[in-house]
């Protein structure tokens, strides 16, 4: 019994194929879009977008408990007045000092 030619090579060929697909599959995973080092690039920024939210909500808590203090009490608006303008009160004194 002979094994017709076109028989004998499709075994060689599937395999082949089989190779070619999963080569295509690590490059996928290894380098194209959605691989291993863009997930960990995605996480990375995440972690980074997540260290901002942070810095930005305790930037606000201050801003609002100042804006709290500003609504409460004169003495905020007063030490503002000094510190940022330089004003002074009427009858006071300044004294600047050069170096």
């Amino acid at each position: 019994m002979e094994i017709p030619v076109s028989m004998s090579k499709s075994p060689y060929w599937l395999f082949v194929a089989l190779v070619l697909v999963l080569a295509g599959l690590q490059y996928r995973l290894w380098v194209g879009e959605g691989s291993l080092a863009q997930v960990n690039e995605l996480k990375r920024e995440i972690d980074d977008q997540k260290g901002e939210n942070e810095r930005l909500l305790e930037r606000n808590r201050i801003l609002e408990a100042e804006v709290i203090e500003l609504k409460k009490g004169m003495e905020t608006v007063e030490e503002r007045a000094r510190h940022e303008l330089g004003m002074v009160k009427e009858g006071e004194t300044l004294y600047q000092l050069a170096e």
